[in-house]
């Protein structure tokens, strides 16, 4: 009998959703621009029909398959034994705390009749989950994972297990200082990862070395003389043909990356780095730079089973992530078309 759980991805621009078997992978799943426009009574309406309907759905295909709930993953700052949360960056109308869990799980009873547990977890730690589980992490006892994307992100796994500090906010290796004097400045602090290495950051020292001294005209040409137009994906072209500038700008980033890792091997003895986002999809141009400068910015003692590699489940970490907590928070319920 297949145990199965929704697991639910919510963001700024999309709420994502599944129905996942813990066997089988993702069975059915939909994306809607989540509807950030009705404020948080309106996004836990949208998220309650959503789930509803995919519920329904695979609960009809199951027939009598084991639902071990409904998981989400939530931006923001998440109290997973409150089930609130707070200062979503890019949700209006979630910087006070809002009892998130409890409001899905209303509504889907009382609208939906579909009576279930209902987990929420930040949405960085919901993906570290999610590839731990089913993903680049799986044969890891201990990880880190970091996404790097518009910002950098990341999630810890100790022991197979998501470590979030007392405070639930374990791992934002983003909020690293690395340059305390440096001319970067992000969310008002100085010199971290994310307000070197995010993405708008390596647009502009894509730029700065495209009209420096290593002049690019490939990268020029890419974004048709419009550097505001820019993006990572023209550095990663111009940087596999072989552009000077790109490639150097590629190694800055993976050495930021890579002394960012050093200082988490270093203070926790985690050796194990899965790297996802959309960022990362530049592979070996960020691992290769980011390996060395982990090498070199750590002991010779910590260098044993140092290891790098790309995630695997990409967007879909989120909800692999949201699901697989559901599978391993208690006793599943059969369920019912």
């Amino acid at each position: 009998m297949a145990t199965w759980a929704l697991g639910i991805d919510l963001g700024g621009t999309n709420i994502k959703i599944a129905a996942i078997s813990e066997s089988e992978g993702i069975l059915f799943e939909e994306t809607q621009p989540t509807d950030t426009a009705t404020g948080p009574e309106g996004v836990v309406r949208q998220l309650a029909f959503m789930a509803d309907a995919i519920y329904q759905r695979a609960a009809e295909t199951l027939d009598t398959g084991l639902f071990a709930g409904v998981g989400l993953g939530a931006p923001g700052a998440v109290d997973v034994v409150k089930g609130t949360l707070s200062c979503a960056p890019n949700l209006p109308g979630w910087q006070q705390s809002h009892a998130l869990r409890d409001q899905l799980r209303l509504r889907l009873e009382e609208a939906h009749g579909l009576a279930t547990t209902v987990i929420i977890e930040n949405d960085a730690n919901a993906a570290a989950y999610g590839e731990a589980i089913f993903g680049g992490g799986n044969a890891f006892r201990d990880f880190m994972l970091v996404t790097l994307g518009t910002g950098v992100g990341g999630g810890i796994i100790l022991d197979r297990k998501l470590y979030r500090g007392p405070s639930g906010t374990a791992g934002e290796i983003g909020f690293m200082i690395i340059d305390f004097e440096g001319e970067s400045v992000h969310a008002g602090i100085r010199g971290t990862i994310e307000g070197m290495i995010g993405k708008e950051r390596i647009v502009e020292l894509a730029c700065s070395e495209a009209l420096g001294a290593h002049r690019s005209p490939r990268l020029a040409e890419l974004c048709s003389l419009d550097f505001s137009r820019l993006s990572p994906r023209h550095l990663e072209k111009a940087a596999r043909e072989g552009d000077a500038a790109a490639l150097r700008t590629w190694e800055r980033i993976g050495s930021i990356l890579g002394v960012g890792l050093a200082n988490v091997t270093a203070l926790m003895d985690i050796r194990k780095f899965v790297i996802g986002g959309g960022i990362a999809a530049a592979g070996e141009l960020i691992f290769e730079p980011a390996m060395m400068q982990l090498h070199r910015s750590t002991l010779p003692s910590m260098h044993d089973g140092l290891e790098i590699v790309p995630a695997r489940l990409g967007n879909k970490a989120g909800i692999y992530g949201a699901a697989a907590l559901c599978f391993a928070s208690g006793k599943p319920v059969a369920s019912d078309a």
